[in-house]
């Protein structure tokens, strides 16, 4: 986004029960993953919700560790957070294409995901934008993830039975009968 340019922001969602968020940062660069995690938190405070921290290797693993707890774990949704700063070799090319379509396959999954990981020229491109009082990319990212649950939360169905059922409670069901 070039400095001069306006831009749109959503109003915040509220929500009847509070949203619980899974923050996945690659902590690399340290000090912009603190104030991308630092804006996070506060967005996702903001709204009432509640949120767990998780520190993975690197930005590839970011997608990873969130699809293991899309799969595993109880959370409403998810903030990746990372940086990735061109280097003199194609792993920046590779770094950036994965982890954004990794992401991206998570979120049609079903996964509500703000995806916060910067990928920059230079460092100062990533401390513009990581910092809460600058472009605050975190709070950004926390603020997709939480418009994204709203949305799931509005769209969303009633959960149904799947597998197995006890044979009382099968029988009462299939039929509309209790089961003598």
């Amino acid at each position: 986004m070039a400095a001069n340019e306006s831009h749109s922001t959503l109003p915040r969602p509220s929500f009847e029960r509070a949203p619980k968020l899974l923050i996945v940062v690659a902590p690399y660069y340290k000090d912009i993953a603190d104030q991308l995690v630092a804006g996070a938190r506060a967005e996702i405070e903001a709204v009432g919700g509640t949120h767990q921290t998780i520190e993975v290797p690197g930005a590839l693993e970011v997608p990873t560790a969130i699809g293991q707890a899309f799969r595993m774990a109880d959370f409403d949704g998810f903030v990746a957070l990372g940086c990735v700063i061109r280097g003199e070799t194609t792993h920046y090319d590779t770094v950036c294409n994965d982890s954004s379509r990794a992401i991206t396959l998570l979120g049609l999954q079903g996964a509500c995901i703000g995806n916060g990981i910067l990928t920059v020229e230079n460092r100062a491109q990533a401390e513009a934008r990581a910092e809460v009082a600058g472009q605050n990319k975190g709070g950004g990212a926390a603020a997709a993830a939480l418009h994204l649950i709203a949305l799931a939360r509005h769209w969303g169905k009633p959960a149904r039975s799947v597998g197995f059922m006890p044979k009382s409670d099968e029988f009462q069901i299939a039929t509309g009968e209790a089961q003598a």
